[in-house]
């Protein structure tokens, strides 16, 4: 089956709520020198989707400033950070062996070409993303997944949770025995953080609302705390020698509540800002206990090649809250916006 001429997609024209989503009918991107067309057969959406849709994540020194992940976005933009699908044509000096290949894209935007490369920016913000039939990706950023035993669904929930999540544990240094604290648990990086902490043979304690609090549990979690109580003192009830790493994804207050928690040494890992950007915490937490807060952007080539073997193998089993087709783009942002889901939610073009 040839590649059309045109295909159908979702595109933001302007920073704004979910009626800035537009379908549109546009050309099939054309694979550049050293690039292939991936055939989209899933796509997970993520908080990143929100903020940059609403151009919430400020610029250094304006905190206030409409910007997309890392920047002005290009008008129109297409959204989707997060791909699985087929390579379906190659650009060239890309091996035409590529092609019939089932995929996972890396959506990252990296710095350098090194394996420790730091993302600077991500598909479906800094370069359109797969919110459409066909998205262009570099060839060394699109990973096989043929033989994996996850489904397309669940390979698309991965990029962007998962190596979120990955990249937190790894940047936080969490070693098996070691107490670690995820907070957001129920959501997309939430519940990647709880399996892959459990995985790599952490105890973990996770932070949900009540009623969330069996779902995290089965995901993973040996002991989970309410969000709507006093979490500090849960936290000093179930880990009463501290705990050794924090996974954020929220912030906020809960910086300033958590730092006291840690143990001689312990890593605060932060990801996110559901909770407020704008943190207060008492910084004596940290020289004298030999702390560290640790900010994480995602994943580095890496991370995310570590990620991909753990899908080939179905060694991470995610969790699909609800599909939606792609004309409905909108509604399924603001199903993710209302935070009453467990899991990833998933497009399909």
């Amino acid at each position: 089956m040839g590649v059309p001429e045109t295909m159908r997609a979702v595109r933001i024209a302007e920073h704004g709520g979910p009626e800035v989503l537009r379908p549109a009918e546009v050309a099939v991107p054309v694979p550049r020198t050293g690039e292939v067309l991936v055939r989209v057969a899933a796509v997970a959406l993520n908080n990143t989707d929100l903020w940059t849709r609403e151009g919430a994540y400020g610029r250094p020194g304006a905190p206030e400033a409409l910007s997309g992940w890392r920047g002005p976005i290009g008008f129109p933009r297409i959204q989707g950070a997060d791909v699985a699908g087929r390579v379906v044509a190659v650009g060239a000096d890309v091996d035409a062996d590529l092609v019939g290949l089932r995929v996972v894209v890396d959506p990252a935007v990296y710095d350098t070409e090194g394996p420790d490369a730091n993302p600077v920016g991500l598909m479906g913000s800094e370069r359109d993303g797969g919110y459409a039939e066909y998205v262009t990706a570099p060839a060394e950023r699109v990973h096989d997944v043929t033989a994996s035993p996850l489904t397309d669904d669940q390979l698309a929930t991965l990029p962007t949770a998962y190596g979120t999540a990955l990249g937190m544990i790894e940047r936080g240094r969490l070693r098996k025995g070691e107490t670690v604290l995820v907070s957001g648990a129920s959501g997309g990086v939430g519940v990647a953080l709880v399996q892959l902490a459990r995985a790599r043979g952490a105890r973990v304690l996770a932070i949900s609302s009540g009623s969330k609090i069996d779902a995290v549990r089965e995901a993973g979690a040996h002991d989970v705390v309410d969000r709507a109580g006093d979490v500090a003192g849960q936290v000093r009830v179930a880990a009463p020698d501290g705990i050794d790493v924090g996974l954020d994804v929220v912030a906020g207050d809960l910086v300033g509540e958590g730092l006291p928690l840690l143990r001689e040494g312990g890593r605060w890992v932060v990801a996110g800002a559901l909770g407020g950007y704008d943190v207060t915490f008492d910084v004596r937490r940290l020289y004298l206990h030999n702390a560290q807060v640790i900010g994480s952007a995602m994943h580095t080539p890496t991370h995310f090649g570590l990620l991909m073997d753990l899908a080939r193998e179905g060694s991470v089993r995610p969790l699909v809250a609800a599909t939606f087709p792609l004309d409905r783009a909108a509604e399924a942002q603001e199903e993710l916006a209302r935070r009453r889901h467990v899991g990833k939610i998933v497009m399909h073009p």
